[in-house]
């Protein structure tokens, strides 16, 4: 069962899904797995697809997918995406910031904290 805390400095974050508590992390092998299915040829590419604000149901099927599988737990994309969350549309949308943002805030980095 899972505690249900996360480590920001690493870019976790946790959340919960149709009762059940999930942490996701976008590991260098999940954000392997986005450049992959965005076709991004790197990771500065993959920021900048984001940075833009535009996210569809796909996009954040594929972030939410990759931060669960980063996380440790074994679910595919089309399982996901018959899943329900607190808030809808919104709530999903929510929870793919919340993931980028722990994985690429520079807060989060190794000089978080340093003046």
């Amino acid at each position: 069962m899972m505690d249900g805390t996360a480590n920001r400095h690493r870019g976790e974050i946790v959340t919960e899904i149709e009762g059940k508590t999930y942490r996701l992390c976008l590991t260098l092998g999940a954000l392997a797995e986005l450049e992959t299915a965005f076709g991004d040829t790197d990771l500065l590419a993959l920021a900048e697809r984001f940075e833009k604000g535009r996210i569809s149901a796909s996009d954040a099927i594929k972030v939410i997918g990759a931060g669960l599988r980063g996380g440790g737990h074994v679910i595919s994309n089309q399982e996901l995406s018959c899943l329900q969350i607190d808030g809808g549309a919104g709530g999903y949308l929510r929870l793919v910031v919340d993931l980028l943002e722990a994985t690429f805030s520079p807060a989060n980095g190794p000089d978080a904290g340093k003046l």
